[in-house]
């Protein structure tokens, strides 16, 4: 066995799961079995979709699948690569529809950074006490019985390969005991997820029609960082601005020109730093207009388990922003945050310049009551209240000698914020399948953190949407070595057998 060095893998050192075993006497437990080769094939197909043609090959796949599973497939063709729709072949007019949604392209990969030759190869590993993850021969997996703690290693294991996979076995399973699905079951894959799935909204737009259904369930991202199943019904949007100031129109030597030319790295940390309170709040008036939570909403934002100590513990930090009181209320609110900044040279390459430019890259995350656009304007008239003026485009010498103080700004759409009623039909219905198949209450998120491009489906068809996140929380995903935790795998089979089981109300 080979030992696998612990760098980079601080979300699996400092991961607390719920042990939980594998359900084996569950009845979609030797179809997941039987499916585990098939993740392993879909894996190894490269799916980063700033690659057409590596993407078609990932849609070929699907349709065979789906299309030996008694669907109909259609292409939703964009102007880069396709969606693809499952359509039944037989529907029943007096019976719910629900569309389930995974995506199946990833995040780029750069194999230097993996502990592996080839990221897109699965690797079945284990942790063995003081040596870390170490590999195993990969027939393991399909031999005897597996462990719920080993870990299959490749990029999309966990974002979003597997929870295709689990839903393929599930179908299998329920289909096996010759049962009849309660309700009509369409499957809509998403191949450039990973890209915010620019071109989805006129796909929704222009393929409404054969798109409308009843509820829309997302199965995406990690479950909750007990392991414990868990329900979202929420996710905040997302919406992004380029801020940009100027001092001379080339970097200046800092010993002829300093204390004269204005440095625009200075005035840019100043504009920045006056958007929030030495409290983490954003300071710009009615940022947070709209947004209350009563006594019962923070009920429920309790009653997610989290440990906020260990939460810190695992990013390192010693204190935490004051918007919420807890984690989970601290979701509730719009962020604003700076994800970025650059200003002429650091480190080696450091010179004693006055620079010429500087730039921060900024992202507002949005929630339902909080209007991206709005938002967005709010930022805009903040910095013009200091004295700023505004343009969209690099200023003329002119202009630079017109305005004193003048930022550039670019901005981006508006990805917008969703959120289901726990207590609405499909909120009930989710939360008591799971439940009843787990024997163990859900833990329920009100609004998650993360943003998805599932928007158009929400607003375009006015269909309400659960996520219901399968995958251990500790998988690394979007970073090297990518991984599932294969207890997680069998568990989501389970949980996708048991939303098949039931006709929502």
């Amino acid at each position: 066995m080979k030992k696998i060095a612990s760098l980079g893998m601080l979300f699996l050192v400092f991961s607390h799961l719920i042990a939980q075993d594998i359900d084996r006497a569950h009845p979609s437990y030797q179809s997941a079995k039987q499916w585990l080769p098939g993740l392993v094939e879909l894996l190894a197909i490269p799916n980063d979709a700033n690659h057409p043609s590596d993407i078609e090959k990932n849609v070929l796949w699907c349709e065979s699948v789906l299309g030996e599973r008694e669907f109909d497939t259609q292409r939703l063709e964009t102007a880069t690569v396709p969606l693809l729709l499952a359509l039944p072949k037989h529907v029943d007019k007096e019976k719910p529809t629900v569309l389930f949604y995974f995506h199946i392209d990833g995040q780029p990969v750069d194999p230097q950074f993996w502990f592996q030759e080839d990221p897109y190869i699965a690797s079945l590993k284990k942790q063995v006490p003081a040596q870390g993850w170490v590999d195993m021969d990969l027939d393991k997996l399909y031999e005897g019985e597996p462990d719920a703690e080993w870990r299959i290693f490749a990029r999309s294991a966990s974002d979003d390969k597997s929870p295709f996979v689990m839903f393929l076995a599930a179908l299998d399973a329920f289909r096996q005991n010759e049962k009849s699905l309660p309700y009509n079951l369409k499957v809509i894959l998403d191949f450039e997820e990973e890209k915010g799935s620019p071109r989805l909204a006129k796909a929704v737009e222009e393929n409404k029609a054969v798109l409308q259904s009843d509820y829309l369930i997302i199965f995406d991202g990690p479950k909750h960082l007990s392991n414990v199943p868990t329900i979202s019904y929420g996710a905040r949007g997302i919406t992004t601005l380029t801020i940009k100031t100027f001092g001379p129109k080339l970097p200046l030597h800092s010993g002829h020109y300093g204390n004269y030319a204005p440095n625009p790295a200075l005035r840019l940390s100043k504009l920045l730093a006056g958007m929030k309170d030495d409290n983490g709040r954003v300071s710009i008036p009615g940022y947070y207009d709209g947004i209350t939570l009563d006594e019962e909403t923070k009920k429920i934002l309790a009653a997610v388990p989290d440990d906020e100590q260990q939460i810190r513990l695992k990013i390192g930090i010693g204190e935490i922003d004051q918007v919420g009181a807890n984690y989970q209320e601290a979701l509730q609110y719009p962020s604003l945050n700076i994800r970025g900044m650059s200003s002429a040279w650091v480190g080696e390459e450091v010179r004693t310049i006055v620079p010429a430019t500087a730039v921060a890259e900024i992202d507002l995350r949005l929630v339902v009551e909080a209007d991206g656009d709005t938002l967005k304007s709010l930022v805009k008239e903040y910095i013009q209240s200091q004295g700023y003026h505004l343009m969209t485009e690099s200023p003329s010498n002119l202009e630079r000698l017109q305005h004193p103080k003048i930022c550039q700004i670019s901005e981006r759409g508006v990805t917008r914020a969703f959120r289901t009623d726990m207590d609405s039909p499909l909120g009930i219905w989710t939360y008591e399948c799971i439940k009843r198949e787990f024997g163990t209450e859900p833990v329920r998120i009100r609004t998650m953190g993360g943003t998805l491009p599932t928007s158009p489906f929400i607003s375009t068809l006015a269909v309400p949407a659960v996520i219901v996140p399968l995958v251990n929380s500790d998988n690394n995903q979007h970073s090297p070595n990518e991984n599932l935790r294969i207890g997680n795998y069998f568990d989501g089979a389970k949980t996708i057998y048991s939303l098949l089981s039931t006709k929502p109300e």
